[in-house]
Parts: C-alpha cells; structure tokens; sequence
C-alpha cells in the first residue's frame, strides 16, 4: 500500500525560515521521492480562525500568501493537492464524531495545547475551538486515510493523541481509521528553528523571523543582528559555540560549497568554530558569511514569488480544483465512517 500524505499551515502570516528547515523541506524530499499514492497540504484556515475569529480578513488574505510561498520553494500542484480546510465541511463531521471519543482532561494535558495556551493568554476565556485542535487535526488527517504527517517536535503530542482517537474508534466501530505516522525533519536544530533573538522558537508573533520573502537589505539586517556570544566582546576573546544563533544557523544552513565561495580560509564549520573558540574570529564575519548564505538561499524563491504574484487568479485555480478534489475523498471516507457506525441511514 503506498503512504498518504496529509500536512499544511495556519494562514496567520507569510512563512518563514522556521516554516522552511521544519516542514518545507521534508515537504519537497517527498515530492521528489515519489511513490505516494496522493500527497495533500491544507491551508488551514478554519483553525486558524479558533484564536483569530474577529480578524478573519488576516487569515483570508493570508491563505494567499501562504499559497506564493509553497509555489515559491517548489512545491508543485501537478504532484500535490492544496486545499481549504473551510471548503470541506465534511471535516467539521469528522470531527464532530471523534469529540465523543475524547475527555476534556485529556485535551488539557495534551502538551503542545498546554504550550499553546500558555502563549496565547487565554487565561479563563479559552476558545473550545482552540481546545479541540488535536481533535480537529485527527478529522484533517483521517478525512484523507493519511499514513505520513510530517510536522516538528512540537506536534508530536497532537500525532499521538489523533492515533488514540484511531484506536478508540476502531475499538468501537471495526478497522476503518489508519493511525497515521510523523515524519520529522533530519537535523534536529531544524526542529524548533530558534529565533533570531536567541530566546524562542522562530514565529510570526514573536517578531524574530526570517521570511522567504523577505529583501536583501532585511535579510542582511536581521542577520546582522542576531544573537551570539554576550561574553565575546574582543575580536581576540574566546567565543562560545553553545546558544550562538548565526553558529546554529550556519550548522542548519551551511553548505561545503558556502565555505569555498565565501570563506576560502576554512575548510569547514569545524576550523570555523574551533578558531572562534580559542578566539581571534570576530562576529562580524561569521554574519557577513551567514548573510551571504542566506541571500543565496532566499533570492530564488522571492523571486519567484514575485513572479507568481502578478497572477493570483491562477493561485485560486489552483486551491478550488485542490479543494474540489480533496472534498471528493472526504465525502467518500465520511460515508464508509458513517456506514460503519451505524448511521448512515439512506444508503
């Protein structure tokens, strides 16, 4: 049986290099590999409406933006499905159904919900459509017999507690759900890419990002400002390795080819970083490096985006024959939930 691949994004703003190393790029391994029967990424917009309901022109205008991103770095919609998660109601039913399946106290120990409310500030005046997220997640992900979900770290616990809502519902009603599988990024500082501040996860609402879109003079301002070694204050002084965000960036983002193009001197990160330990390596030049290698990076897919952007019509061409089809398998898994139940009862 060939896998199925569902995963996707909120639509709360353009994405970034957080968005690239912890899901673009295993998104375009995928796709160059092949041999999945069907391979859908979600705009989730109705999810993103659960802490952004009275601002729904953000996530409205943001579905597009999003959209320019995944055609920007490669992701190609002759091999991959994009769809709305409003325009398929079949998964509001879904997840109507797997809400019976799951207790209040165990949404609330899940630790990416924890996490989440924690940043969100809700206090008393939690959304319970916020609360019910893994819930919603597991109908996005069952709706399509999804085997792979590939996420970060921090999604984890959401994957765990849909594939024990599959269980308890095949307990019930017979083999009818897949427990789907997480795929994480290789290289574990792509997990949870840290900020150019140095002191969180990269986000959107936190103001430390990168984006792909992004000019080269903001590239080389942010990269120029990022956070290293509060000790290192000399050229000469020795420098540490340890929570130095432009070294964690140049062990994401460098490549062989980087050190021969841009810094002839060094062999590799192990020269790079053994010099800047032992001292005589100012932070100056390790930016001067990384914004190079970020610039490198990100001008083919802004470019690109700019070109796409003098057509959005074919943006939405694109989602509403994506929608159409992923609203079709939906629709048919809902009938075989249904059957299985017990209630489908005109059939």
């Amino acid at each position: 049986m060939k896998d199925i691949i569902l995963t996707g994004d909120r639509p709360t703003g353009k994405l970034h290099l957080g968005h690239y190393v912890g899901s673009l790029k295993s998104r375009l391994e995928l796709q160059a590999k092949g041999g999945y029967e069907n391979f859908y990424i979600m705009l989730a917009d109705a999810q993103a409406l659960t802490d952004n309901f009275g601002n729904v022109q953000k996530v409205k205008d943001n579905v597009v933006q999003v959209m320019l991103d995944y055609l920007a770095v490669g992701l190609d919609p002759n091999k991959v499905t994009f769809f709305i998660q409003s325009e398929v109601s079949e998964l509001t039913e879904f997840t109507f159904y797997y809400m019976n399946l799951v207790t209040l106290a165990r949404l609330e120990r899940n630790p990416t919900v924890k996490e989440e409310l924690k940043s969100k500030e809700f206090k008393n005046n939690i959304p319970m459509g916020f609360l019910t997220y893994p819930v919603s997640q597991t109908a996005d992900i069952t709706a399509f017999n999804a085997t792979i979900v590939p996420v970060g770290d921090d999604q984890l616990p959401m994957i765990e507690q849909a594939r024990e809502v599959v269980r308890s519902f095949n307990n019930l009603y017979g083999e009818t759900l897949v427990e789907p599988k997480a795929v994480l990024p290789k290289d574990e500082n792509c997990y949870r890419l840290v900020g150019i501040d140095g002191k969180a996860k990269m986000s959107k609402s936190l103001g430390n990002c990168i984006y792909l879109s992004d000019e080269p003079e903001e590239i080389k301002a942010k990269v120029f400002s990022m956070y290293t070694d509060p000790d290192h204050v000399h050229v000469e002084d020795p420098g540490k390795i340890e929570g130095n965000v432009v070294f964690t960036y140049l062990d994401v983002f460098s490549k062989p080819e980087d050190f021969e193009k841009y810094l002839p001197e060094y062999k590799n990160m192990d020269e790079l970083k053994a010099h800047y330990k032992r001292g005589g390596l100012g932070d100056m030049k390790i930016k001067k490096f990384l914004n190079n290698i970020m610039q490198d990076l990100i001008k083919p897919i802004r470019e690109r985006r700019k070109e796409l952007e003098k057509d959005t019509d074919k943006i939405f061409d694109i989602l509403r024959d994506g929608t159409k089809k992923a609203r079709e398998v939906a629709f048919k898994n809902l009938i075989k939930l249904k059957t299985n139940m017990g209630i489908n009862y005109f059939n």
